[in-house]
């Protein structure tokens, strides 16, 4: 994941805009669920270290709150001029807050001549962490990613997806992800696909040098004007 989009926890505005989204993922939703049944409220969570899949699907499901979403886009990083480091590409999509503060985001990491992909997801915290992350292509295709770290200011799950399922966010026509929240309710966000294949297969949008010393993350257009 590509830490340098999320803003700093501390801004004002990244504290209005995460503590909005964590309300409407956390314990104080109202919505009703798509089944026609109401929010469990926290407190009424039993006691146990572990949620059956039917247990979870029997708490019903909510759309994740409005985001608007960027384009499929491609960045890549090299080592400096000379090294004998390969290109790691990301080819990337983020859902942000009407405030600007990235909430969602979706990298598909590729390392230069390596047979394996790592497909990476950045949420916030403030979710149940046992059933991990649902993806799934046109309602057909799942893949789960289970979390692999928790930051103060979100979680990452991270996994090296089957070539089979790249084919599939290369064909399909919409992704939708799911999370548990705190609550244990399924909170699904879905996100178009309509432009993953031409930005994975085409040219980097931007490319970065990465050096040791100095200004270890500059563009190679900022490189080559040195």
């Amino acid at each position: 994941m590509n830490l340098q989009t999320v803003r700093s926890i501390n801004s004002p505005v990244a504290k209005r805009s995460t503590a909005a989204f964590l309300i409407a993922l956390g314990t104080s939703i109202a919505a009703t669920v798509a089944s026609g049944q109401q929010v469990i409220p926290f407190g009424d969570i039993p006691a146990t270290a572990d949620f059956s899949e039917a247990a979870i699907s029997a708490r019903g499901q909510q759309k994740l709150p409005d985001l608007t979403y960027s384009t499929w886009i491609k960045r890549c990083f090299r080592g400096a001029q000379g090294a004998d480091i390969k290109m790691v590409c990301r080819t990337s999509i983020e859902g942000k807050s009407d405030l600007g503060q990235t909430i969602l985001k979706i990298d598909l990491i590729e390392r230069e001549d390596a047979p394996t992909a790592r497909l990476q997801i950045f949420v916030p915290v403030g979710n149940f962490l046992q059933p991990g992350v649902s993806l799934n292509v046109d309602q057909a295709t799942s893949l789960f990613v289970p979390y692999t770290i928790c930051l103060a200011n979100g979680c990452v799950a991270a996994t090296v997806p089957e070539p089979n399922f790249i084919r599939e966010l290369e064909t399909g026509k919409m992704l939708f992800l799911q999370v548990v929240n705190s609550n244990v309710v399924t909170v699904i966000a879905s996100m178009p696909l309509d432009n993953f294949e031409k930005a994975r297969q085409g040219v980097a949008a931007q490319i970065f040098e990465q050096k040791l010393e100095g200004n270890w993350e500059q563009t190679a257009d900022e490189t080559n004007r040195k």
